[in-house]
């Protein structure tokens, strides 16, 4: 039987972590669904149109990988992507207990179990915002973007 992840609202193109957690869920899952949250309320840096055409550009070569955007509730865009669960990453032991809470909430009030990767030890201090700022200033940041040659 096919399983399938769905990644939610968290994977960012310049995160190395993000790309390697959606790597290690490939060990696990037949397929892999990135979805990005939409949130009108929330400024990024990044419109979602260009954060998914970069992120399918990332794992282009890759037909298990599907890259979507939803706006509703994780849980609700889950069944409706046909998702049997929800991927996380954590980067701290203490981000371990919040994502079994959200993982206790998810499981009541859809059935779907989420499974909880750690990043990688070296990927853990690099955020998202550190590569931002670095870009805003011209910065190659190359050094922290996925190898996908």
């Amino acid at each position: 039987m096919k399983k399938t992840a769905l990644f939610p609202g968290t994977f960012d193109p310049f995160t190395i972590g993000h790309y390697s957690l959606v790597q290690r869920g490939l060990e696990l899952f037949d397929e892999i669904i990135i979805a990005i949250g939409v949130n009108s309320n929330k400024k990024t840096y990044f419109s979602v149109e260009d954060r998914i055409e970069t992120i399918s550009q990332l794992f282009r070569h890759n037909p298990q990988i599907k890259v979507l955007s939803y706006s509703n509730l994780t849980v609700d865009f889950a069944k409706e992507a046909g998702a049997d669960f929800i991927l996380r990453g954590i980067r701290t032991v203490n981000d371990f207990e919040y994502e079994k809470n959200i993982a206790d909430v998810n499981r009541k009030i859809s059935g779907i179990e989420t499974v909880v990767l750690f990043t990688e030890p070296e990927h853990t201090h690099i955020s998202a915002s550190i590569v931002r700022e670095l870009l805003s200033f011209g910065k190659d940041v190359s050094a922290f973007l996925p190898n996908i040659e």
